[in-house]
């Protein structure tokens, strides 16, 4: 018997998107194993999430799965990378060439998960000029023309945050569609801007709390 999971028309939880990666993840993990199939309830006891969850999650993907042996694992794979989009490559700027934008430059896996990053953007005379990993460095003022040049909709903020909203304003002006803000301040932008926060301090905070709970 299969049973067909048919992607859904609403909107999807951004839970259920922050917990795809992971069963995609686990997915090649097995596949590299040797396996041919995996089910909801195997990839529970590899991460610890309830195997009603995991299917719940999947029903939003198109995939079909075998009663009592599990989805397909190439299947999988390529269902999910296509729906997280990770099989088309998305170009972005990155801005501010500090200590994490470097991190991030020399990041050559991105690219796997669908991000390239084709340029950044800084002050510093020591960095405008250089490349990293292959990504060259221009000068900040050089934004706007560089953007008539390729229309990339993508910006990474790695910038100091006494100047974050400056930069991300720039940033809209020039043509950016999302924004991926590394630093601890909350930009703010117009509704039409999609904005992911991935603030490493807020997490750092999250778990020394945690960590304080259990000493």
């Amino acid at each position: 018997m299969t049973t067909r999971i048919n992607k859904h028309t609403d909107k999807i939880p951004e839970p259920t998107l922050r917990r795809l990666p992971w069963y995609l993840s686990n997915a090649k993990l097995m596949k590299e194993r040797g396996e041919k199939y995996v089910s909801s309830t195997q990839i529970s006891r590899q991460i610890n999430i309830d195997a009603s969850q995991i299917a719940k999650d999947l029903s939003f993907v198109d995939i079909s799965g075998r009663t009592r042996v599990g989805y397909e694992i190439d299947s999988l794979i390529r269902v999910l990378e296509d729906f997280l989009g990770f099989t088309n490559l998305h170009e972005a700027y990155l801005f501010g060439v500090g200590s994490l934008g470097g991190a991030l430059l020399r990041d050559s896996g991105l690219e796997h998960f669908g991000l390239k990053i084709i340029g950044a953007f800084d002050v510093k005379p020591e960095l405008v000029g250089t490349t990293i990993n292959g990504v060259p460095v221009f000068h900040s003022n050089e934004f706007e023309s560089l953007m008539k040049e390729n229309r990339v909709n993508i910006g990474v903020l790695t910038v100091p945050i006494n100047i974050a909203q400056e930069i991300t304003d720039k940033m809209i002006a020039g043509g950016i569609k999302a924004v991926w803000n590394f630093t601890p301040f909350r930009i703010r932008v117009p509704e039409y801007i999609v904005v992911q926060n991935t603030s490493l301090y807020a997490h750092l905070a999250v778990m020394f709390n945690r960590l304080n709970e259990k000493l």
